[in-house]
């Protein structure tokens, strides 16, 4: 039964990788591809750290981009119950790029902490990418779905872990309520004890 009860208590999500037409508008001109995108969404807290994933590189640069040259950020689209934006970002490139080589996008990240409740989407939306004092700026132009569906609630995610350390839950309503409870029950109990402390010694003046 406690098995069954963490099954249901778990979040639901549905992920999928999607392909995503990015048109890009670099410093020398008009660029395209078409790179397949994974959104991954991992309990942080009382959120999500977001990750999205480039399977393939996206635009190219005429000339050779030397390790850190590049800096690449995008935003993922929220929609669904909330409606928004996350801003994600991911580290310099790791090794020189070649000259007119599709560019590897490392994986960008960023935290999302849900406001309201029901099922959120996450689609891959803008890109950009600066390099060598440039920007170029890669849009979705074939309208994708969404790479991640979260089911959350209460403004914070279904599943409630305790968090590391020792630290204490979330409070939401539901978790006030026990709070509360638990606060009673520790009244009762004490109260419990003062009680037959106060009866042993009332006892004990009635005997002596």
């Amino acid at each position: 039964m406690a098995g069954a009860a963490v099954l249901l208590a778990a979040p639901v999500a549905h992920a999928e990788v999607v392909d995503v037409n990015y048109q890009c508008q670099t410093p020398i001109g008009p660029k395209g591809a078409v790179s397949p995108i994974d959104i991954k969404g991992v309990r942080s807290g009382s959120g999500y750290t977001l990750t999205m994933s480039f399977q393939k590189g996206v635009s190219s640069s005429p000339v050779e981009l030397g390790k850190g040259a590049m800096k690449p950020s995008a935003v993922i689209e929220t929609g669904g119950a909330e409606s928004g934006r996350i801003q994600v970002s991911g580290p310099a490139n790791t090794a020189a790029v070649p000259a007119n080589t599709p560019i590897k996008i490392s994986d960008l990240s960023g935290t999302y902490t849900p406001k309201k409740s029901g099922k959120v989407t996450f689609t891959a939306g803008v890109l950009t990418i600066k390099a060598l004092g440039t920007t170029t700026t890669c849009t979705p132009k074939n309208n994708p779905k969404p790479s991640l569906e979260l089911d959350v609630t209460g403004g914070v995610p279904a599943a409630q872990d305790a968090p590391a350390g020792g630290g204490e839950l979330p409070k939401t309503g539901p978790l006030d309520s026990a709070a509360a409870l638990g606060t009673l029950g520790g009244t009762v109990l004490l109260t419990g004890a003062a009680g037959v402390l106060w009866l042993t010694r009332r006892g004990q003046r009635a005997t002596g």
